[in-house]
């Protein structure tokens, strides 16, 4: 009588925490950037004016306030994809060489994965640049989506994911509010300086939430496997141990310094 009770406890530890971030999470967002890419290509008029106008809106009161400008394209270069991608594998060489492996792996693969799934997707969809009057902006290549705000969203998330573990309760929310800010930030000023539609951006947004649904799911499916407990990302991070990790290197920093006198 206890073997399907156990079964079922078996199956919900290694594939509750997979299956709750891919149905609930990766899968809603991953089917609405697909249908806001299929209304893209085919140019559907809502999501057309709703485009244009909003691309017309922020240009015509951005128009003559250099300062703001400015701070624009500051934001812009700062938020860009090699910017996101260089502090990424900053990160994952510091994970490495603190021993941290799983981590920098899973740092870098789901960097990796989203600069592969940008490139394709602008091939697949193959969506013109916005045309204003007076450009504040130039940028090569397809719009669709915002390479600014993929690579924007999935640097923060992973830093946020990393983070979580090392700081309080009111640490959590300042880092959540931060990246979220930013990611806001990168995404605006895309649109602002007129070198990607809002759609652009949103579709970036969407695609980048699921690619870290699932690569989140896929490193929690890894814990479990290896005898970790599963872990809530959203307050917990990828690996809750990273600060116990953390505070135990810092401890052995003094013998080390000291030739293990004690």
């Amino acid at each position: 009588m206890s073997a399907p009770g156990s079964l079922r406890r078996t199956v919900h530890e290694r594939f509750g925490a997979r299956l709750g971030l891919t149905l609930f999470v990766a899968v809603p967002a991953a089917a609405l950037a697909g249908l806001l890419a299929v209304a893209v290509e085919s140019a559907w008029d809502p999501f057309r004016q709703l485009d244009q106008r909003t691309a017309s809106y922020l240009h015509d009161h951005t128009s003559g306030h250099p300062l703001a400008i400015k701070i624009l394209l500051r934001v812009s270069d700062v938020g860009g994809p090699t910017s996101a991608r260089v502090l990424v594998a900053v990160l994952a060489v510091v994970l490495w060489l603190r021993g941290a492996r799983r981590l920098a792996l899973w740092a870098a693969s789901t960097m990796v994965a989203g600069a592969v799934l940008d490139t394709g997707l602008k091939a697949l969809v193959d969506r013109a640049r916005p045309h204003l009057p007076n450009p504040f902006a130039h940028a090569p290549g397809a719009s669709f989506p915002s390479g600014h705000a993929m690579a924007s969203a999935l640097a923060c998330g992973i830093v946020v994911l990393l983070v979580l573990p090392l700081v309080g309760r009111v640490g959590k929310v300042v880092v959540w509010t931060i990246a979220t800010l930013a990611v806001f930030a990168v995404g605006y000023s895309r649109v602002a300086l007129g070198v990607h539609w809002v759609t652009d951006v949103v579709g970036a947004w969407l695609l980048a939430l699921a690619l870290l649904a699932v690569s989140v799911s896929a490193f929690q499916t890894w814990r479990v496997e290896h005898g970790l407990r599963r872990a809530r990302p959203a307050t917990e991070g990828v690996e809750p141990e990273e600060r116990e990790e953390l505070a135990r290197s810092e401890q052995t920093l003094p013998a080390e310094s000291d030739g293990g006198r004690p």
